[in-house]
């Protein structure tokens, strides 16, 4: 072969090579890019299904939301598909705009699904080691014992800061941050009272998932606010969800009482990772989306994340990494996370045996939200399903 033949082979050969490992790498920047939106694939639904959900869905939204005066976005899907959405009530008394699909509500606690995926997403990458003490993250972290893992799973053993920080006079004029809340843990152990044995036992606390924001921000060099937004929020598509800082006052969903009275925000406002996420129930519905699709987390990290780690005592309830769960005797299991905080309630409740989502958000005071879990009695019922297509037939409610 002449030799200009053979270089020019050679360049072919050379050019293919980096063409193939662009190629590779933008599968791998599809999967974790912050400008390229996600596509998530929707699994079939016959129309049996969906009506029948959708008959189950204004069932329990009759009998519970619209009797206690639900204020706020009710949304069931199943294969990713929504069956049931419905929004009420006003974003603000007495006359705010009304709630719609792109009101963004405070989820409370299910901001901790997001904190936990997060530490596990690092893991996951190798960036960090959740076995290992906390103080192999935060210097001067002086809590022996305590590691990554027994934050996400609640079995750290450490107090409340809900308590600690007002038990400790902590100014209640000025906003506590996650860097306070830590400074405090560490420089007053001496004065805080109710710290537990690591890894003896369950005890939910929120000082584990404030932590866990300051992992996150110590290893990825991102502010956690942030690093949601680019690691979760964008490349999901989850254009009306944020990580609150005070630079987003104008843009929040305020929270009331049961009487429509404005619950004004106070000293632990500021906190984030155990709290402080506002998102609406289409965005949450992509959430869940991203964590079946296997496009950010592998089947091993999902299923560590959905393991019982509290097996002390015995009951259906139980707690994996930033998940609750409910282990039922048949073997079933559902994932869930509620979330109360002022007068927000919120619940996302996964039913994986039957590929069901279940999101309610809403910003007055109503415990009728945690009642969620009850549709699941009517899904799993046979007559219920006889009784609602019979009202499908009549040309009822549907």
């Amino acid at each position: 072969m002449p030799v200009k033949n053979i270089i020019y082979l050679l360049i072919v050969i050379f050019l293919s090579s980096v063409f193939s490992c662009k190629s590779k790498s933008h599968k791998k920047l599809v999967t974790g890019s912050h400008d390229t939106v996600l596509q998530f694939k929707t699994g079939p639904l016959s129309k049996s299904d969906s009506l029948f959900l959708n008959g189950v869905a204004e069932k329990w939204f009759d009998k519970f939301l619209k009797r206690s005066n639900f204020n706020g976005g009710f949304l069931v899907a199943k294969n990713d598909r929504v069956v049931f959405e419905k929004y009420s009530g006003l974003a603000s008394f007495p006359n705010g705009d009304s709630i719609s699909s792109n009101t963004p509500f405070h989820i409370a606690s299910v901001s901790k699904t997001f904190t936990a995926m997060a530490i596990l997403k690092l893991w996951q990458e190798g960036k960090i080691d959740i076995n290992k003490n906390v103080s192999n993250y935060l210097d001067s972290f002086n809590y022996p014992g305590v590691t990554v893992k027994t934050l996400l799973n609640h079995r750290s053993g450490l107090p409340n800061y809900l308590h600690f920080m007002e038990e400790l006079n902590w100014d209640k004029k000025q906003f506590a941050t996650n860097k306070d809340v830590f400074n405090i843990l560490v420089n007053k152990k001496d004065e805080i009272k109710n710290i537990g044995r690591p890894d003896a036992s369950f005890n939910y606390c929120n000082t584990n998932y404030v932590l866990l924001a300051l992992i996150i921000e110590k290893v990825s060099g991102m502010s956690y606010p942030e690093y949601i937004r680019k690691n979760f929020f964008n490349p999901i598509g989850m254009k009306h969800s944020f990580v609150y800082t005070p630079a987003d006052s104008g843009k929040i969903t305020y929270s009331f009482d049961w009487k429509r009275n404005l619950i004004p925000m106070d000293f632990l406002d500021h906190t984030y990772g155990d709290k402080n996420i506002y998102s609406t129930p289409e965005d949450i519905l992509k959430w869940d989306m991203a964590l079946n699709s296997n496009l950010i987390f592998s089947d091993s990290v999902l299923n560590y994340a959905y393991t019982p780690y509290s097996n002390e005592k015995p009951g259906v309830r139980n707690y994996g990494l930033g998940w609750r769960m409910n282990i039922f005797p048949d073997g079933k299991k559902t994932v869930y996370h509620n979330g109360w905080w002022h007068g927000n309630n919120a619940v996302f409740l996964r039913v994986p045996y039957d590929n069901i989502t279940i999101i309610v958000l809403g910003n007055v005071y109503n415990r009728s939200i945690y009642k969620a879990h009850e549709m699941l009695s009517d899904i799993d019922s046979k007559s219920n399903r006889s009784e609602i297509e019979d009202i499908n037939k009549e040309g009822g409610a549907l």
